[in-house]
């Protein structure tokens, strides 16, 4: 199933500017519904800047409006422009993306040892040379170099980190540790961060309704006697 260009921006965009379920923007997104969740919460770790699907002919407004009268209902997603897929050559990065790769090389180094410097190389769209001084510490501004997931910093897409992980941790013999968070009822992990979120949130309003009545000065009247 097709998925928007950038579908973490997509969805922050959904979860601001439509009532969407949280499962439908997953869906349409191609992402679980623990990450719109943290989406929603702005419990990601970077902060993100919405992407208007309509604008981007990936989704028509009739569609949303029909999402939105019908919690059920899967968002169809036009076909959009096709993208380009680089057969040979070093990965392009945006300019403003360029900054960035160091901190998402020391993550991957730092968490996915078994990665191979040249799997690094093809999936951030880097150097062997930068990859090994990052490694040794030998590199120019190694000292402001703080581990960020790529995925995150827009350095690559989810899918493609994962592919790169499985590979290597095959090639290497590792067996991949399962994500026990994704078992279960999602719902359930839902309602329950919901009633955490609203819990806090009449503990707080009751504190302060307590500091409010505490702090009342006594009024005695003057005239009565």
């Amino acid at each position: 199933m097709s998925q928007p260009l950038m579908p973490h921006a997509t969805a922050s965009w959904l979860v601001d500017n439509t009532a969407l379920s949280f499962q439908q923007i997953a869906d349409f997104c191609g992402l679980h519904i623990l990450e719109v969740q943290a989406i929603a919460d702005d419990t990601a770790a970077t902060k993100l800047t919405g992407r208007d699907p309509v604008r981007a002919h990936e989704v028509t407004m009739e569609e949303i409006e029909k999402g939105q009268k019908d919690p059920d209902y899967r968002l169809k997603m036009q076909k959009g422009p096709e993208q380009v897929r680089r057969t040979k050559g070093p990965r392009y990065t945006p300019v403003s993306k360029r900054q960035d790769k160091p901190d998402g090389i020391a993550w991957i180094i730092r968490n996915h040892p078994e990665i191979s410097d040249g799997q690094i190389g093809k999936l951030i769209g880097t150097t062997r040379t930068t990859i090994a001084a990052i490694r040794d510490r030998s590199h120019w501004n190694i000292a402001n170099i703080t581990p960020k997931d790529p995925v995150t910093l827009g350095l690559c897409s989810q899918r493609e980190l994962d592919a790169i992980v499985a590979k290597a941790a095959k090639a290497a013999g590792i067996e991949q540790p399962t994500d026990t968070r994704l078992e279960g009822d999602r719902e359930a992990l839902i309602e329950e961060l919901r009633a955490e979120r609203q819990q806090a949130a009449l503990d707080a309003e009751a504190a302060a309704r307590a500091e409010t009545e505490g702090e009342k000065p006594a009024f005695e009247d003057p005239f009565k006697r």
